[in-house]
């Protein structure tokens, strides 16, 4: 049985089809005002009441009956529990994504490098891990232990010393595999906490939770507000839109295969976007049949439904190159190039969080276990953002240590560009170190 299912098509020989596109993919993370006064005033109560005002939001937020701050650490002891607890299979998975994810982001690692010129000087850059990183899990139902994955290995490859993690447990909902993904990942310490109060404890720190240098992973909008207005207190890795998957189809993988990839973002929530591009008319026809024979067998079908009619879309174009061209104006957080041969289409793309090489490379085996990091930049932002990895996790400072030689000749030309800019100390600083 087949479920009726308006999806949008649009043609990129259309003369409105840029209009068409750009209200497509619009999407505005910013929130109401009553939203951010909310937000302000809870982070404004932990930096001023610590523990009391985390406690106190925890039993209003997440309707839990706690008596102090106590009640919400989670021991390294609870963490093995729930390792212990979860089935071989689910062990085993979260072990083997784990190895994957901890290899691919081991390549990431950046080393502290210098050189010495022909006078002595040396030159490089210091590469140092940042001292503690928090991370934001969220809780209850909606619960991802890939995410923690995600998130804690690459700041444990880094070498952070410590990983602070927080999770909220409304209702005292406790998901097993978030905390076994914790301790595969090798956090160090948890707080059942959640919402703004818990980004404004990494933030700030409070009586038991210790201040952060930077805050990572997804939440709500409040989460993300919060996010937003303590940035600059603490590094945080992006404000994340809607989950987005691009597939860009030649027409000769099953239909079938590429709605159940489109169906893989647009099941997250009723905003995520899904959208295929293909220079194959008739193809898109199948695909939309697929579409609708496939929604009713999932299991969050009117969440997908939902997705797909409101920012979902088929875009006919003429060719490969122009699918490309498409592909690079969205700048999607996912891409999928389901062609043969795509090798010959990489370097022409120039915009993309990630992309997935080929009609068996599933968007879906990227979230999990396929090694690189799922934590992507949404919304267009993959124009000049990248990928979470374990750069997030270090901090470069640069090494000067002039021989005497370099500094007086570097001297010379500092002091004639500072004497340029009117900054005579600099210029008298520098003349210091000229040899006579």
């Amino acid at each position: 049985m087949s479920a009726s299912v308006s999806l949008r098509r649009l043609d990129a020989s259309a003369s409105d089809f840029a209009e068409c596109l750009d209200h497509l993919l619009s999407w505005e993370s910013v929130s109401d005002d009553t939203v951010n006064a909310r937000v302000l005033e809870i982070i404004r109560a932990v930096r001023e009441r610590g523990d009391s005002a985390v406690v106190e939001f925890t039993r209003r937020f997440d309707g839990l009956e706690v008596a102090d701050m106590k009640d919400l650490i989670l021991p390294r002891e609870r963490l093995e529990q729930a390792l212990s607890r979860i089935s071989s299979e689910q062990r085993s998975a979260l072990e083997t994504a784990a190895e994957r994810v901890r290899r691919y982001h081991e390549r990431q690692k950046q080393d502290s490098w210098s050189y010495t010129e022909a006078d002595g000087t040396v030159l490089g850059q210091q590469v140092v891990p940042l001292d503690r990183a928090g991370l934001y899990v969220p809780g209850g139902k909606a619960s991802y232990p890939s995410s923690v994955l995600m998130n804690a290995i690459p700041a444990k490859v880094a070498g952070v010393p410590e990983v602070v993690m927080v999770v909220p447990t409304p209702r005292g909902e406790i998901n097993e595999l978030v905390l076994a993904a914790a301790a595969v990942a090798g956090v160090d310490r948890v707080f059942t906490i959640g919402g703004a109060q818990a980004v404004a404890a990494l933030a700030y720190g409070t009586e038991s939770v210790p201040p952060v240098d930077k805050i990572v992973g997804p939440g709500n909008i409040y989460v993300a507000t919060a996010k937003r207005h303590v940035f600059g207190k603490v590094g945080i890795d992006m404000i994340a839109g809607p989950s987005e998957i691009l597939v860009v189809c030649d027409g000769g993988t099953d239909p079938d295969w590429i709605a159940m990839d489109l169906f893989s973002q647009a099941e997250h929530d009723e905003d995520a976007q899904a959208i295929l591009v293909s220079p194959d008319a008739a193809f898109l026809d199948r695909v939309h049949e697929s579409v609708a024979r496939l929604l009713p067998t999932l299991e969050r079908a009117s969440i997908a439904q939902a997705s797909i009619e409101a920012r979902g879309a088929l875009i006919h174009v003429r060719d490969m190159n122009e699918a490309i061209e498409v592909a690079n104006r969205i700048a999607p957080e996912h891409l999928e190039l389901s062609v043969d041969a795509p090798e010959q289409y990489l370097p022409l793309i120039r915009h993309a969080g990630a992309i997935f090489m080929g009609r068996y490379t599933a968007e879906a085996l990227g979230d999990y276990c396929a090694g690189p990091n799922h934590v992507l930049p949404t919304s267009g932002t993959a124009r000049f953002s990248s990928p979470l990895g374990v750069y997030d996790f270090q901090k470069r400072s640069s090494i000067i240590h002039c021989s005497a030689d370099g500094a007086s000749e570097l001297g010379k030309t500092a002091s004639i560009l500072a004497r340029g800019e009117s900054l005579t100390a600099h210029a008298r600083s520098a003349e210091y170190r000229i040899k006579p």
